[in-house]
């Protein structure tokens, strides 16, 4: 069944590449942060605490210039407005400056990443750090000659399956190459549903995991009725992280490949893996 589901995804991101048809969404707009809200660890929903996300010259920015009184564990996310579960997503991204005074340590030099599979914003508690959720991690070389990959799958809150087995750790290393500096990376993720995750650097397939499901730890201060272990997740919100290093994101765009499946509607397109019957259009 892994392998089934490995060989699919390989295949729907190797024949769908550049189809004609594909109706890419711009989840960001390149003007302004319509369509996202922010939650900030100690902050409200929706206090975009000292700017913390912004759009400056066509760039979603992370920034913490002013945060007077440093970081603080101000954990954040800012979350686009619709869940989806099925779906391929791209997302064009560049760390710069220094890390903010007081960030949680070396670990998040040069370390963010975008959110999938998460709980809804609104079912975060004021005090919580991350959402449940899977990420998609963005990590930068240090320009010291160690490996660093990117695309990393880390699981505030839940668990994945990797090689048939449930993977113990909270951070699965991808096979992305390090890339040191201010340079931008792409990064692609074909998301199947609760069955199949994969991560894509560059053009290149780095990381695949399947069965995203809650459970494990490193999440605190959640309600406690938002953490069902062991329950799979088949869809949910997509997240942009603040995690105290400055970002620029020029690109978030999505590709639903749940739809109409029915080739007589005018709205049926091919590339659909999952079936909506209710979204045909005749």
């Amino acid at each position: 069944m892994r392998a089934t589901l490995a060989f699919c995804a390989l295949a729907l991101f190797s024949s769908l590449a550049g189809a004609a048809d594909e109706e890419w969404i711009q989840l960001f707009n390149g003007r302004d942060l319509t369509g996202w809200t922010p939650k900030l660890s100690h902050h409200e929903l929706g206090d975009n605490y000292a700017d913390t996300f912004r759009v400056d010259n066509a760039l979603l920015q992370v920034r913490y210039d002013r945060y007077t009184d440093g970081f603080k564990t101000r954990f954040g996310h800012l979350f686009y407005a619709k869940p989806y579960s099925y779906y391929r997503l791209r997302v064009e991204y560049r760390f710069v400056g220094e890390q903010a005074a007081q960030g949680p340590g070396p670990w998040a030099t040069r370390n963010s990443g975008l959110m999938i599979h998460s709980q809804a914003p609104q079912t975060m508690t004021k005090e919580q750090d991350f959402p449940i959720s899977i990420e998609a991690q963005f990590l930068g070389g240090l320009s010291d000659g160690k490996a660093r990959p990117t695309a990393n799958m880390c699981s505030p809150g839940t668990e994945v399956v990797y090689n048939g087995e449930l993977y113990p750790k909270h951070c699965l290393e991808s096979a992305s190459k390090t890339y040191d500096g201010d340079q931008w990376v792409s990064m692609e993720m074909i998301v199947i549903g609760g069955a199949h995750i994969t991560h894509i650097v560059n053009g290149e397939k780095v990381l695949e995991y399947s069965l995203p499901q809650i459970g494990g730890g490193v999440v605190a201060n959640f309600d406690p009725k938002a953490k069902r272990d062991g329950e799979l997740v088949s869809g949910g919100y997509i997240a942009l992280q603040s995690e105290s290093h400055p970002l620029d994101v020029r690109k978030i765009e999505l590709l639903d490949l749940e739809g109409c499946m029915d080739r007589k509607a005018k709205n049926y397109r091919k590339y659909f893996v999952h079936s909506n019957p209710k979204s045909c259009q005749y």
